[in-house]
């Protein structure tokens, strides 16, 4: 934003920067991010729900337990704008959940 046109706005800059087809505005990268959260907390309970059927461990409660708390806690934070961070914080999480599924639990 220039000091020379007080009167252009946030909205505007980047209305004209999503104009091009190739970055997202930060409203629909957030929209974005709150459904892959999504998307991915309904997978997670949908693991969770096997993995008990197959074996009932609090390992497997706590895992993806915390899975969905992850989940929630990025959607929160793509509401508050914390998109980069939300992103990192999903992916190195779902990850860590899923490693951790393969390495711990027998």
């Amino acid at each position: 934003m220039s000091t020379s046109d007080p009167d252009r706005t946030v909205d505007a800059e980047t209305a004209e920067s999503a104009t091009d087809g190739r970055r997202l505005t930060p409203r629909q990268a957030r929209r974005l991010r709150m459904a892959l959260s999504s998307v991915g907390m309904a997978a997670m309970a949908v693991v969770l729900g096997l993995r008990i059927a197959s074996r009932s461990s609090v390992l497997v409660v706590g895992v993806y337990g915390l899975a969905l708390i992850l989940c929630g806690v990025v959607i929160e934070l793509s509401r508050n704008g914390r998109t980069r961070l939300g992103s990192w914080l999903l992916a190195v999480g779902l990850v860590a959940a899923v490693g951790s599924d393969w390495l711990l639990i027998p």
